[in-house]
């Protein structure tokens, strides 16, 4: 039997999606597609990937999944490849808390469509619901393990520490005074450091996280033993990500200019310090992780671990938990994506090119199934996994696809069963749908001012 044949044969079809799709009984899903992942769980974190950041079905999928997780199995985070202050609106919100003064509408930064769309929007309302009348300690949370938004993020601290200590906000201003400068393009920061050889604001960053760590080490050793749990939902917990955040954004921008492999190791690295601070100090806390396969796939096992020195936060993941870290990745043959051509310009809904010979994704095309879940795990299926071993081509589209250039551009080596300990297949996928400003009104139920997503 060849590898198509296989996976025919191990394959678990899936049902229907809710909001349609192409899947094996094109049905509604009524909670039946997230039944397929009981099998995780036992798992303390489950990774959810996605091909691409534009895909309609992976949303949609790990929305489906995630409910399942949360409603039957106790887990109680949900942790994006977004920025903090982002998602912090998105998390209030869903814990029916009000929102932060000041706060601005989140994901207004590019890639805007890539959390500011109808499928997490739907996500996001269902959240809320499932919170509603729960004890706060009961309730699920939704967190942002990113670190791009360095000036949110300084807002943010500097906004807090106004409320409840005006001068140590005057103290935050002046350590951050320092990147004031390059607020519109802290890229240039990394620039200018490496042209002088001087890290001039690292020590600034640094200071004021130790500010603040030390307050919340202050906070929890007054607070006994219960305070540790509710920590995630307080605003010196709020800040002080935000100050690691800006500490971490200033190495990053500074590390760009060195090379490719710092400063992914330095993102994966806060996203995944970012995940085990959420985690921290209590067992019952168990996390849902949603990012693109290049983050949650073992990085070990791709063309980005053995030929680049990179890592990332799945194999980071899977050196801590061992097997209580399910990592599940997604694929697709052809249909349309959301995506831009370029950094910084406008989205397209342009068509995806069909999977090249040789790779991953032809073969689960030729498979035959228009959605189904393959386990991967040592002892499952140990012929395919056996066929599985030899590497092959992979897919990865961000949030730039250039369909011309795509082998060049969007392919790597990967060692599909070492990379992932499940994948979900969809043959045939459609585009997200970004939220305009008429969508956002719908999205927030009535809510003020069409919080969260309103503009």
């Amino acid at each position: 039997m060849d590898v198509s044949d296989l996976i025919r044969a191990a394959a678990d079809p899936l049902p229907g999606l809710p909001g349609g799709t192409a899947a094996a009984d094109g049905g509604s899903g009524d909670g039946a597609f997230g039944q397929a992942f009981d099998r995780f769980d036992d798992a303390r974190v489950v990774l959810l990937g996605e091909a691409s950041h534009g895909t309609s079905e992976f949303y949609r999928a790990r929305d489906a999944i995630t409910r399942r997780l949360i409603e039957q199995h106790g887990f109680n985070i949900v942790a994006v490849e977004a920025d903090w202050p982002d998602a912090a609106s998105i998390h209030r919100h869903v814990r029916h808390l009000p929102p932060r003064p000041g706060a601005e509408p989140p994901f207004q930064r590019f890639p805007t469509w890539m959390w500011r769309n109808r499928e997490v929007a739907t996500f996001v309302r269902w959240l809320r619901a499932h919170n509603a009348g729960r004890d706060p300690a009961a309730q699920a949370g939704f967190h942002g393990l990113d670190l791009y938004s360095m000036y949110g993020s300084i807002r943010a601290v500097i906004e807090y520490l106004e409320r409840v200590d005006p001068d140590a906000a005057r103290l935050a201003r002046k350590h951050y005074g320092c990147l004031t400068p390059w607020a519109g393009e802290p890229a240039e920061y990394g620039r200018m450091a490496l042209s002088t050889g001087h890290a001039a604001c690292e020590q600034a960053v640094l200071d004021m996280l130790g500010e603040l760590l030390q307050r919340q080490l202050g906070d929890h050793q007054r607070g006994g033993d219960g305070t540790r749990h509710d920590a995630l939902h307080d605003g010196l917990f709020d800040a002080t990500q935000n100050a690691r955040l800006v500490s971490n954004a200033e190495a990053y921008y500074r590390a760009m200019y060195y090379g490719a492999a710092e400063s992914w190791n330095l993102r994966d690295r806060h996203m995944f310090d970012t995940l085990m601070q959420l985690l921290d100090g209590d067992p019952d806390r168990k996390a849902v992780v949603w990012a693109h396969n290049s983050h949650i796939g073992d990085a070990r096992h791709t063309d980005m671990g053995r030929l680049r020195d990179e890592l990332n936060i799945g194999q980071l993941c899977r050196e801590e938990f061992g097997d209580r870290a399910a990592l599940v990745g997604f694929g697709t043959h052809d249909g349309t994506v959301a995506a831009a051509s370029d950094w910084g310009a406008p989205m397209q809904v342009m068509p995806i090119n069909p999977s090249l010979p040789g790779s991953v994704e032809r073969a689960f095309h030729d498979a035959g199934h228009a959605a189904c879940l393959v386990d991967l795990r040592e002892g499952r299926h140990p012929e395919l996994r056996e066929a599985l071993l030899q590497p092959r081509l992979q897919r990865f589209i961000g949030v730039i696809y250039l369909p011309g250039t795509e082998r060049w551009s969007h392919y790597v080596h990967a060692t599909l069963p070492l990379q992932f300990d499940a994948y979900v297949w969809f043959d045939r996928t459609r585009a997200i749908e970004p939220l305009d400003h008429a969508d956002a009104a719908g999205a927030g139920e009535g809510m003020p001012d069409t919080w969260p997503f309103g503009l």
